[in-house]
């Protein structure tokens, strides 16, 4: 049997269909999770496209 972290507060969950919130260890840490995205607390880092394509137009 796997055993994850939960995200949120990492306690053990087993990884397992009757877990129905995997792979989060309940309901209220998958809520706060949720939470934390539509306040935009998570973010992905990546390069600006539009600076990009800037400076590949000026060099040509």
């Amino acid at each position: 049997m796997t055993v994850v972290n939960c995200p949120t507060c990492s306690a053990k969950v087993e990884w397992t269909e009757k877990n129905k919130f995997r792979p989060f260890c309940s309901e209220r840490c998958k809520q706060i999770d949720l939470g934390a995205w539509a306040e935009e607390k998570y973010t992905i880092p990546a390069a600006n496209p539009i600076d990009d394509a800037l400076d590949d137009d000026s060099a040509a």
